[in-house]
């Protein structure tokens, strides 16, 4: 049971700091409750070191059990991307929750009733779905699976809900709550229905099962593979895929900036890691194996759709968020990219580019969470014309993280949209892709008016009422987000041996976990032709 969790210690950490992070936001202590962003990152910060201690371990088979995961090695990549995406959303966050109510306490207006603090309560939910998230990625099983992702999704609703106080977050959280819970019911039942064609729900004897059954008849049969359709659908809604995916402008644009950052990143990783999950049951990566006919087909027009109508989508839109919700639509039509190519090259492609969306999405919400105009959010993109001289700062941030999301050289975003593209075409979808370079130059219409209004604009009446936040937070996760979209590249190599060595061994999920050694020195990573 120790080595059980010894295999756990990231999340067993992150679930002591949401512990801790509540009770902060309980002291009486004004001075105590602003330490909460630092608990959270040092918080985050174990959690990597954690990480590194577990997957540097010889010998996991006693932390693992008898059987291995689908994946044994992506926790080493995926708690890295979140422990430092999380700091950066963490800085985002900074300052904003209970801003009314602290600015009263400390005024003398009235007095601290812990009842009434959410501070404690909101960083608590941040950390459990960023354990959500890790959790996700290291499932043996379907009901690990499940919980994993409703940890993801959980506390985002309620985040949503108290982020601020007005209708529309309450609202937003409504939607955002029924529908994610109509999604749950759809792949669980597309869970059960994967156990009743098995008989297990342990991923590797499924997989077992499933392969054995396509070398005696050529199919995974009709009820696996109908129960595979309807949890890859279920999963879409965390993706914001098509056709669960109309949901995502309405929940973007009624809750706070900060937390509309958290969420258009969060849940999209949680469902990009589990369609991969799910997607390893059927043999795929086997010799000679290949995806059942309509399940291939299903992810192609769903990637097609959802790709197509988010771009489409945002050309509508004069609100910013709006805008960017159907942007972030269209990138999970880019990820499922990389989803259809497959383990090896396909699976590493999406973890880079769930990092390069990640650092470009937070950093265009930090600018939006760094202003004010009338003492509210700044909604219409017009009113960030001219921003460069008042917050040069900001209006470089938005144009530089705006520029990765569109895929500008030499921006990771650029790299990371590359990587799907080469994956793409080496994997027989030569037209997803031609599809793919359609909607990014559709994409360039919005993102360059997101580059050219703040630095090149000239200021309107309402833009110059727009001001500056006095919380320093989104303006360091801006400059910090930003940073890293132009110096990773430079890493690019390296974070693509880690990256590979943490995919290659998905078509041998049944491991000895003796003879596996942590990735010290992972072969070159190697694009086919």
């Amino acid at each position: 049971m120790i080595d059980r969790l010894w295999f756990l210690l990231p999340e067993l950490i992150m679930l002591g700091g949401a512990i801790a992070c509540a009770i902060v936001g309980l002291s009486r202590d004004a001075g105590f409750r602003r330490t909460l962003p630092a608990v959270v990152i040092l918080t985050l910060i174990a959690a990597y070191a954690g990480s590194l201690a577990v997957y540097q371990t010889p010998n996991l088979e006693a932390a693992l059990g008898a059987g291995a995961v689908a994946l044994p090695w992506l926790g080493s990549v995926v708690i890295p991307m979140v422990a430092l995406i999380g700091t950066v959303l963490v800085l985002v966050q900074a300052g904003f929750v209970d801003r009314g109510y602290e600015s009263a306490v400390a005024s003398g207006t009235v007095r601290f009733d812990p009842l009434r603090s959410a501070r404690g309560e909101y960083y608590a939910f941040f950390l459990l779905s960023l354990a959500g998230l890790m959790l996700t990625c290291e499932a043996p099983d379907l009901i690990w699976l499940f919980l994993a992702l409703e940890l993801t999704s959980l506390p985002t609703y309620i985040m949503v809900a108290i982020g601020r106080s007005d209708r529309r977050s309450q609202e937003a959280a409504m939607k955002y709550f029924f529908l994610g819970a109509l999604a749950a019911a759809i792949f669980l039942f597309g869970f059960a229905m994967l156990y009743g064609a098995t008989g297990t729900m342990e991923l590797v004897a499924m997989k077992d099962v499933l392969v054995a059954r396509a070398a005696d008849t050529g199919s995974i049969g009709s009820l696996a593979t109908v129960g595979l359709l309807v949890a890859l659908i279920g999963v879409g809604f965390k993706l914001a895929a098509a056709p669960l995916h109309l949901y995502a402008p309405d929940v973007y644009e009624g809750a706070a900036a900060p937390v509309t950052a958290f969420i258009a990143f969060v849940p999209k990783a949680g469902g990009a890691i589990a369609i991969m999950l799910l997607l390893s049951v059927t043999g795929w990566a086997g010799e000679g194996g290949s995806l059942p006919p309509a399940v291939l087909v299903t992810l192609w027009v769903m990637s097609a759709l959802t790709m197509t109508l988010g771009n489409i989508g945002a050309l509508l839109q004069t609100n910013v968020k709006r805008m960017l919700a159907y942007s972030s639509i269209a990138h999970s039509g880019y990820i499922l990219i990389g989803i259809i190519a497959g383990p090896g090259a396909g699976f590493a492609a999406v973890l880079i580019y769930l990092l390069a969306y990640g650092l470009g999405n937070t950093a265009t919400f930090s600018v939006l969470a760094g202003l004010r105009r009338g003492g509210e959010e700044v909604e219409r993109i017009e009113d960030l014309a001219g921003l460069r001289e008042r917050h040069p700062g900001l209006a470089w941030a938005m144009a530089i993280s705006a520029g990765s999301l569109l895929g500008f050289p030499p921006l990771l975003g650029f790299w990371g949209k590359v990587l799907l593209f080469i994956a793409g075409v080496v994997s027989g979808q030569l037209v997803l892709v031609i599809i793919a370079g359609v909607n990014s130059a559709i994409s360039a219409w919005y993102y360059l008016r997101l580059i050219a209004l703040p630095l090149t604009g000239s200021p309107t009446g309402s833009s110059r009422a727009v001001e500056g936040r006095r919380t320093f937070g989104p303006r360091l996760a801006g400059v910090l987000a930003c940073v890293l979209l132009i110096g990773l590249p430079l890493l690019l190599e390296p974070m693509l041996r880690e990256v590979d060595a943490a995919v290659r061994d998905v078509d041998s999920m049944r491991v000895d976990m003796t003879s596996i050694e942590p990735p010290a020195s992972p072969g070159d990573y190697d694009l086919p032709g």
